[in-house]
């Protein structure tokens, strides 16, 4: 991908503590993983806009139900990562 240089204004404590964790030479890749994430944002929030427009807002019952599967997909997940650190998988939440 070609790039061009540009001039950006940041508080200098933030900048600062970017480049100490990421080093000097991956501050632009850095803030360039944090534009491109802003941007997908930006892109959701569209979306869910549009949605809603379409559809209407969600209900209570529906942010419940989102909640609760979130909650399942997370002990799922979680189960994994232990069963990777030496867990026999016996106690999958999703498994059947």
């Amino acid at each position: 991908m070609a790039t061009k240089k540009y001039t950006v204004t940041l508080p200098e404590e933030l900048a600062e503590e970017i480049r100490r964790e990421v080093g000097a030479g991956n501050f632009s890749a850095y803030v360039t993983r944090a534009i491109e994430r802003q941007r997908e944002q930006d892109r959701l929030g569209e979306l869910v806009a549009w949605l809603e427009e379409e559809h209407g807002p969600l209900t209570e019952a529906e942010l419940a139900e989102a909640e609760a599967e979130r909650r399942e997909h997370e002990r799922y997940f979680a189960a994994l990562k232990a069963d990777a650190a030496g867990g026999d998988g016996s106690h999958y939440p999703m498994a059947g």
